[in-house]
């Protein structure tokens, strides 16, 4: 959104998946100034223009195992918010700014790829568009930012954690965070650049910068292997 100076309060958010991702992304968004207008677990979808609480509904959730959208909770208090109770294919369907797939695989396909209106679609979980409906939402003029991409935080401080047992010195999580999200914006800029530059997707851009370091990487492996050789 930083790319087309587009302020965090002007956009409406809804998220399919209130797991581990989707709780965590919701409750990040809702703190960076994004409206989150739905939200769904298994069970079925709230919505509410007014904007939904994460934490409210995690910790009512949780509590009392009901998934409801909670304005305010404290210990055995809870007051309930205004929203609607919806299907999570009607909350795919919802005309958002974006649309956070945190659910499971194959929840976009060639049968409901049609019907989804949302301007931009991050991909946090792994493969939840399958390939014939991400033609479709290129057609429409859908932007679908790649699980390879959106969800690469997780592997890159698993990397980090390995960086620092190899060295036997630990970083403060301040630090994990900056050094995380140097890469991850360095990375997401090459995506983009590439993507403008040749008009390809944001998916068909990453592989390429993927396949063209693994090709680099198999090329020089190839070197040194000579050069032991000789």
């Amino acid at each position: 959104m930083a790319r087309k100076g587009i302020s965090a309060k002007d956009l409406r958010i809804a998220v399919q998946g209130f797991g581990n991702a989707g709780y965590n992304f919701a409750k990040l968004a809702k703190e960076e100034g994004f409206r989150i207008v739905a939200l769904s677990d298994s069970k079925g979808a709230l919505l509410s223009n007014d904007g939904l609480n994460p934490e409210k509904i995690m910790f009512h959730r949780e509590k009392h195992k009901e998934f409801k959208a909670m304005l305010y909770c404290d210990v055995s208090i809870c007051e309930e918010a205004e929203h609607a109770v919806i299907t999570n294919e009607e909350l795919l369907a919802l005309d958002v700014d974006i649309l956070v797939l945190a659910a499971m695989e194959n929840q976009i396909t060639s049968k409901n790829a049609a019907n989804i209106s949302a301007k931009t679609i991050l991909e946090v979980a792994n493969g939840p568009i399958d390939s014939e409906a991400d033609m479709i939402l290129e057609e429409q003029g859908i932007t679908v930012i790649p699980d390879v991409l959106a969800n690469a935080g997780g592997v890159t401080v698993s990397y980090f954690e390995w960086v620092q047992n190899r060295a036997g010195y630990y970083w403060e999580e301040d630090e994990v965070n900056e050094k995380l999200e140097k890469i991850m914006n360095k990375e997401a800029d090459n995506i983009f650049v590439l993507a403008d530059e040749k008009n390809i997707s944001l998916r068909t851009a990453a592989y390429l910068v993927g396949v063209s370091r693994l090709s680099g990487a198999i090329r020089d492996k190839g070197t040194k292997e000579y050069y032991q050789m000789h």
